[in-house]
């Protein structure tokens, strides 16, 4: 398992904006990384570039000081990534669903056990279509429990749920970290990541370029 991701350099650009530059962050085995900042600061933007959705215009992401560009499958294959948009089929039942999710990571994890974790054992044979929010928000995040990845990205994930399920995920991170996992996570809702979780202040990066100068416009290209 790789001991420390990290980035370095990273400058966003999206929506016709500078969001964020010049941004390094680094997480070890064990840690928690949470980032904060007003709307708009790049919070999602960022677990995306870390997820490998998005490519930075400059800098770049690493494991072990490794960068990451040269083995892109290895990273994605490393992660857990938890958007706020919910990605589920609806025609397929619950567990369906959840067996699906693994199957992609090549996994053949208990499907059932990871659904008692976030309370939805009961609704395994349901078709997706008719859970509530917080139900599909319960669905999403048992990704986390049904195949082991070391590092999880979470934007948002205590979206649409209760205060019982949001203690679930308190106790999946805190086991995640336990077995030396990194867990990085945007949110606007109290979470307890644990006391010793680092922060990320993205509005200390806000980018100070509002037009595409000569070296962006290259670096773009």
């Amino acid at each position: 398992m790789p001991n420390r991701f990290s980035g370095h350099g990273l400058t966003c650009f999206r929506g016709e904006r500078f969001v964020f530059e010049a941004l390094d962050f680094s997480v070890a085995a064990g840690e928690a990384l949470v980032l904060t900042g007003p709307n708009g600061s790049g919070k999602s933007s960022l677990i995306r570039i870390m997820a490998g959705l998005l490519s930075p215009l400059e800098g770049h992401l690493a494991w072990d000081g490794e960068p990451i560009a040269g083995a892109p499958e290895d990273h994605s294959a490393s992660l857990h990534y938890v958007g706020y948009q919910d990605a589920i089929k609806p025609a397929m039942t619950v567990s369906e669903n959840l067996a699906f999710w693994a199957g992609l990571r090549g996994a053949r994890g208990d499907v059932g056990a990871a659904l008692d974790v976030v309370g939805l054992g009961r609704l395994a044979a349901t078709p997706a279509q008719f859970l509530s929010s917080g139900q599909r928000r319960r669905l999403s995040l048992a990704r986390l429990a049904a195949s082991p990845a070391p590092l999880w990205l979470l934007d948002e994930p205590t979206v649409g749920l209760d205060r019982a399920a949001v203690g679930i995920l308190e106790s999946l991170i805190a086991r995640h970290r336990a077995e030396g996992g990194i867990v990085i996570l945007a949110t606007h809702q109290p979470i307890a990541a644990g006391d010793d979780a680092g922060s990320l202040d993205l509005g200390a990066y806000t980018a100070r370029r509002q037009v595409f100068d000569d070296q962006s416009e290259g670096a773009a290209a």
